[in-house]
């Protein structure tokens, strides 16, 4: 069954060729398991660093709840970076109302978020505090901002990307600041220090992301802050572009201030469940993320959190374990993380507990995530005529090669897309995955769409995408083909069937190839864009001579069970990519090249692949052994002299007395005659007796006994004892039974 399952390879229309074709309990520091995917560390620099303050206010207005929530949500973001070259400072402030107070409190200087920094930041944001009246306790934006951006853009590369987290419950407040001059002016004196200090954080490339809480904030303020810094972000997306964001009250700051970490960042955040330990909580790690922490927000330092990943492993401590690399920081602070690099995609588990008095906080687990995926182009034709339209389909999957299917990550995903070339301007090209003409179906990672290659177009063409999202890079988006001749000399097309494979399973399909040039071509068919190995394909090279066409077998080879790593734990992986078919001989002219959309599920054992045979054999078996049991009991029924009727008879005949059998052992009825000499002779029935009576199969019965060899008693015919008296076989009627084994030969022979 080489070809029931491969390729599911949709045709594109107007193509001239048919479109075809681990260790169950580890410790946390062991060693990651075959098939992890890209090395972990490749998956962990790919996160750029990122320069960034956490500005803290810390005016009268506060509450001490609301402090609190401050702190927690500056932990959230410093311990949930994924990466560990960025480094976070965190100021708190107010405002100074003489030349001897200060207006900002230097809480944690800038710090690198290594494993060792990670521990201690809660001890240095543990210092952010209610300022005091007699300390000033306004609102002195300004000179926060001028402090913030002096420490991010001294002596740090420009290259580091540098954002400013502002966290105040009020507005712009210096009334009582000598600072700002006399106090009619100062309203004024401070909004104009304000625009200049947002000026210079442009000026030095720092972003501002402001986010108010309570009743008493400026939404026009913070729009201006936001809008005023530097505001090129980490990628040219709208997501990334800083904002001003407003919460209700401090019971929201830190999901706010994570949610704006992220799109900063260019990570993704996902929000997870909530609760008072003891609990369990649970948060998704989407299969595209290659890099991730989980961040706790125990409110209580005496709160413990042990990690349960989605294969039932529980995570100790940091080090290596199951394919995947942990650092655990912050576990005896309020906020806790996991960093994860290449982490197992599923739910994750989170149990928390705490000593009876230090259950009252409610308590928060979440994700920050980064994503990397590739993409798989195909054009139809594959090498478009100039002036004509082509199908441009940008199948977009994991960073391996495998397909995308959950919906709560396809919904996460947006492309463009432009194609260029000699001879003409940039094109762009709409691209759609909504299931309307040509993309084949909705929602399933294949964004399409046709784009007309100019008429001017020579030589080479290169179709190039972009994905629209922020949290995810994606590699391998661009394609590139040639302008097709006027004549198409060499063609192919690649077709097989089925949808779906078994590791270690050898596909075949047909390869049709035509040659109409005047010399020899060689052709090459590649798989691409999915793992290497994963399939391979057979033969990957031929020779065509000057006129030849014919179709040949074309084999695909699964890779075994070990190769796809963790990728089949759920039972199933679904490659995406595409098969190629390239004319060498005419710089890689791609001639072919149709999707691949192929399941693969793990080799089932010799029990799964054979059990309906063998519950078959063993169905037979069954019956066999029942009919084999039903045909002995019939046997021993026809056998059993049970009701014989046995008569005594003299020498002259006459009946003396009549015994009826019983049942005895194997059928047997064993007796003795008593009194034999006398005219009341008797049979009595005795085990072990001297005479012993079995039905025979074909009727009568067969008697032995002393002197007398196994013969056969029948009706009018009796047979004499060894006591002068005969013993005959009476008329009974016969119980029903089933038919006889057939036709007896001579008795003699059946003895």
């Amino acid at each position: 069954m080489l070809a029931a399952a491969l390729l599911a390879l949709a045709p594109l229309p107007g193509r001239a060729t048919a479109a075809p074709a681990q260790d169950p309990t580890p410790s946390a520091t062991a060693s990651p398991g075959a098939g992890a995917g890209p090395d972990a560390t490749s998956a962990a620099s790919a996160i750029g660093p990122v320069n960034y303050a956490v500005v803290v206010d810390e005016s009268g207005s506060l509450q001490p709840a609301d402090l609190a929530r401050e702190k927690d949500a500056a932990l959230r973001i410093a311990l949930g970076d994924v990466s560990p070259a960025s480094t976070v400072t965190v100021l708190g402030f107010a405002s100074a109302d003489n030349a001897s107070e200060h207006v900002v409190d230097e809480v944690c200087p800038p710090t690198a978020l290594d494993a060792a920094s990670r521990d201690r930041l809660g001890d240095c944001v543990g210092q952010l505090r209610g300022r005091r009246q007699d300390e000033g306790w306004d609102t002195d934006f300004p000179n926060a901002l001028s402090q913030a951006v002096n420490l991010l853009s001294t002596g740090t590369d420009p290259q580091t990307p540098r954002v400013l987290f502002l966290l105040t419950d009020g507005q712009l407040d210096v009334s009582h600041s000598t600072l700002y001059g006399d106090e009619a002016h100062r309203a004024q004196a401070g909004q104009d220090a304000l625009v200049r200090e947002l000026a210079a954080a442009k000026g030095a490339r720092v972003q501002v992301w402001p986010l108010g809480f309570g009743s008493d904030v400026n939404q026009g303020e913070l729009d201006l802050m936001a809008a005023s810094g530097y505001q090129n972000g980490c990628v040219d997306l709208p997501d990334a572009r800083p904002r001003a964001t407003t919460v209700p009250d401090s019971a929201a700051v830190g999901g706010a201030l994570q949610t704006a970490f992220a799109a900063a960042h260019c990570l993704r955040s996902t929000p997870g469940d909530s609760g008072h330990p003891p609990v369990d909580l649970q948060v998704r790690i989407s299969p595209l993320a290659t890099v991730g922490s989980i961040v706790v927000d125990k409110g209580d330092p005496q709160v413990t959190a042990t990690y349960t990943d989605p294969a039932g492993h529980q995570i100790t401590g940091t080090g290596e374990a199951f394919g995947s690399r942990f650092e655990l920081a912050g576990r005896n602070q309020p906020v806790e993380s996991l960093r994860i690099t290449d982490p197992v995609p599923g739910l994750w588990r989170v149990h928390l507990d705490a000593p009876p008095d230090h259950r009252g906080q409610l308590a928060s687990v979440s994700v920050l995530w980064h994503g990397e995926l590739r993409g798989s182009i195909t054009l139809d034709p594959p090498s478009p005529r100039a002036g004509r339209p082509t199908v441009v389909t940008l199948r977009l999957q994991t960073r391996e090669g495998f397909g995308i299917t959950d919906p709560q990550d396809l919904q996460l995903l947006g492309v463009t897309a432009q194609l260029t070339g000699d001879g003409f301007a940039p094109v762009p090209v709409r691209l759609a995955d909504d299931g309307l003409a040509p993309d084949a179906a909705a929602r399933d990672a294949a964004f399409t769409g046709t784009v007309t290659v100019t008429a001017a177009a020579t030589g080479r063409l290169t179709v190039s995408g972009t994905l629209t999202a922020t949290g995810l890079t994606a590699g391998n988006l661009s394609e590139g083909t040639l302008v097709a001749p006027p004549v198409v000399l060499v063609t192919a097309a690649l077709t097989a069937a089925g949808g779906s494979a078994h590791t270690s399973d050898h596909l075949t399909g047909a390869l049709s190839v035509h040659n109409g040039d005047s010399v020899p071509h060689t052709l090459r068919v590649q798989v691409r864009d999915i793992a290497d190995g994963l399939l391979t394909p057979s033969p990957a090279q031929l020779v065509l001579a000057p006129g030849e066409s014919r179709t040949l077998s074309a084999g695909f080879t699964v890779a075994g069970r070990a190769a796809f790593g963790r990728q089949l734990d759920g039972g199933r992986a679904r490659l995406g990519g595409k098969i190629v078919v390239l004319d060498s001989t005419d710089h890689d002219r791609v001639l072919a090249e149709p999707q691949l959309a192929l399941t693969v599920t793990p080799r089932p054992g010799f029990l799964a692949r054979y059990r309906w045979y063998l519950l078959a054999g063993a169905v037979l078996l069954l019956a066999l052994t029942v009919a084999i049991v039903a045909q002995r009991r019939l046997a021993a029924r026809r056998r059993d002299a049970a009701g014989l009727p046995l008569v005594l008879l003299d020498d002259t005949g006459a009946e003396l007395t009549t015994q009826r059998a019983k049942s005895g052992e194997h059928g047997w009825f064993e007796f003795d005659v008593q009194d034999a000499h006398t005219a009341t002779p008797r049979i009595v029935r005795r085990t072990g007796g001297s005479y012993r009576v079995q039905r025979h199969p074909d009727g009568g019965a067969r008697l032995a006994g002393p002197g007398i060899a196994t013969t056969r008693l029948q009706v009018g015919f009796p047979v004499q004892l060894a006591t002068n008296l005969h013993l005959a076989l009476g008329s009974e009627q016969r119980r029903p039974t089933a038919p006889g084994p057939g036709p007896t030969a001579d008795y003699n022979d059946l003895l």
